[in-house]
């Protein structure tokens, strides 16, 4: 028993040590910077910086921004990857659609945003199809129309991974559930819904929480379109400007404002998830 503990010590320890030394310890030494003036003297503020950033007009719309892409897209990947992972397990969990729809996640971004911009530009594929309707073209990659783009983009990119994650949840669901469901009369729906959701929902609970996380690391592509001050301006822009003028107190504070309100978020998922556990 010793002697397991032993070795498996040895080997998390160079990963503990590098999560400690690279995440950890910058993590906790961040906490210097955002309570000082970034003087060379560094002296003590207190919250003045906190006070600062939460007035500023910038932070306030990134702020906002990056909640209600966040709002949008986790339960929009959260609904469509569980509808096609049912529809891929009728089809007998074909590996060829699977691997299909993964195939975005593992795509570099530069790619990507190459695609997107041939896709959503004004003479692009998309406007020509609204063309076909009848309905007028529009610039896709400027303004507030630039939401949808960026959201499209995100579940092209990730609906694959969640679909994956769900199938295989799917696939330790014993079939006779439904058989006996069918026998009772019970219809497509009930079913989905009766037998398959709490049977997956830790599964589930996983992937709403992925998609969340992933929502909130869909700068890189904004940046691309729009550059450093785009339309559709989040709190990663708000962070990664001032991290260019060196402003290390503004940095670490909106970091560590967004870390609390991302924490107190998935608290109360948590909590809800252990509620709806208990009440089953």
């Amino acid at each position: 028993m010793f002697r397991d503990k032993r070795a498996l010590a040895l080997f998390l320890g160079p990963g503990l040590l590098g999560l400690l030394v690279f995440y950890l310890a910058p993590f906790a030494g961040g906490v210097y910077y955002s309570v000082t003036d970034g003087s060379f003297r560094n002296a003590f503020v207190g919250l003045d910086n906190y006070l600062k950033v939460w007035q500023n007009e910038m932070f306030q719309v990134g702020l906002r921004n990056t909640l209600e892409l966040s709002l949008l897209c986790a339960p929009a990947i959260f609904v469509l990857s569980f509808v096609i992972a049912v529809l891929l397990r009728d089809l007998g969990n074909s590996t060829f659609f699977r691997n299909a729809m993964l195939l975005p996640y593992l795509m570099p971004s530069s790619a990507m945003i190459l695609i997107w911009m041939l896709v959503f530009d004004y003479g692009g594929v998309f406007n020509r199809l609204m063309g076909l309707f009848g309905l007028p073209q529009q610039i896709w990659m400027d303004g507030a129309l630039l939401r949808l783009p960026v959201i499209l983009l995100y579940i092209w990119k990730n609906l694959g991974y969640s679909v994956v994650i769900f199938t295989s949840a799917l696939q330790v669901i014993p079939q006779a559930l439904y058989e006996y469901a069918s026998l009772e009369g019970a219809g497509r729906l009930r079913q989905e819904t009766a037998i398959t959701l709490p049977l997956v929902s830790p599964t589930a609970f996983l992937i709403f929480v992925l998609a969340w996380v992933n929502a909130f690391k869909i700068f890189k592509e904004i940046y691309f379109i729009g550059g450093a001050y785009a339309d559709l301006y989040t709190l990663q822009h708000f962070m990664n400007n001032h991290f260019a003028r060196i402003n290390y107190q503004y940095v670490t504070t909106a970091a560590y404002t967004f870390a609390a309100i991302v924490l107190a978020i998935f608290a109360v998922l948590y909590v809800t998830e252990l509620r709806r556990r208990a009440n089953v």
